[in-house]
C-alpha cells in the first residue's frame, strides 16, 4: 500500500498479540467513546483503524442492532481483527477491510453509502495525514451522523514530568499526540456546515472530539 503501511505491519507484526492486555491501562476514554455511540436500530458504525477489532467488538455487543464496518492500513492487524471477530461469533455483524484512513471510499469499500456514526479511537496520533483522515471521516456520514473522536491529549492539568516521560514512551511506537486537534475539528466542521464538540478528559490526558452532521 504505502509507506506508512509498511511500518504499521512492522510495528505490530509482533505486537498485535498482546496490544489489547497491555493497552487497556493507558487508552483511556475508548469504552466511554463507545457507550456515548447510541447508534439507530439498525444503524450503521464505522471504525476508522480498526486494529485487534477490540473497539467493533466491544461496540457489537452493547449495540447489537447496530451493523459494524472497520478498517485498517496494518494487514497485520486486520490478521488478529478477523480472527477476534471469528472466535466471538461476530462475523455476520462485523464486516473488515483494508483501507487507508486518509483517503477512504465507503462504499467501495462496504457498499455504504454514508454511516450513521463513524468513530477513530487513539489512530489520530498514528496516521501522518490525520487532518485528512478527520476530514475523509466526516464526509463519511450520513445526515444526522455523528463522527466520535478519542486521542492523547497534551496532559495540561498532569505534572509536567509525567508528561515528558509519556510523550518521550509514544515516540517510540511513532505516536504523537496532535496539540491542533480542536482547532482542526473547529475548521474540518465549518468547511462541511457541521456542528462539533470538544472537551479535554482526565486533566488533559485524553481529548475527545464530536462532528455533527445536520438531518
Amino acid at each position: 500500500m504505502t509507506a506508512h503501511a509498511a511500518r504499521m505491519d512492522a510495528i505490530y507484526r509482533h505486537q498485535r498479540h498482546i496490544y489489547d492486555a497491555s493497552r487497556k491501562y493507558y487508552l483511556l476514554g475508548r469504552d466511554r467513546l463507545i457507550r456515548d455511540l447510541v447508534p439507530p436500530a439498525g444503524g450503521t458504525v464505522l471504525e476508522v483503524g480498526c486494529g485487534t477489532g477490540r473497539n467493533l467488538i466491544a461496540a457489537a455487543r452493547i449495540w447489537p442492532d447496530a451493523r459494524f464496518h472497520g478498517f485498517d492500513i496494518s494487514a497485520a492487524m486486520l490478521e488478529t481483527a478477523d480472527a477476534a471477530v471469528a472466535r466471538e461469533g461476530l462475523g455476520g455483524r462485523i464486516r473488515l477491510a483494508r483501507g487507508d484512513a486518509t483517503g477512504f471510499d465507503p462504499h467501495a469499500l462496504f457498499g455504504v453509502r454514508g454511516f450513521d456514526r463513524i468513530f477513530l479511537s487513539y489512530t489520530l496520533s498514528m496516521i501522518p495525514g490525520w487532518q485528512d483522515a478527520i476530514a475523509a471521516a466526516a464526509d463519511a456520514l450520513a445526515p444526522g451522523g455523528r463522527l466520535h473522536i478519542v486521542d492523547f491529549g497534551q496532559q495540561e492539568g498532569l505534572p509536567r514530568a509525567f508528561r515528558a516521560l509519556l510523550f518521550a514512551w509514544l515516540r517510540k511506537f511513532d505516536v504523537t499526540p496532535r496539540a491542533d486537534l480542536r482547532e482542526v475539528v473547529a475548521d474540518v466542521a465549518a468547511r462541511r456546515g457541521l456542528g462539533w464538540q470538544f472537551a479535554p478528559l482526565y486533566r488533559g490526558y485524553a481529548w475527545e472530539a464530536r462532528l455533527i452532521r445536520p438531518d
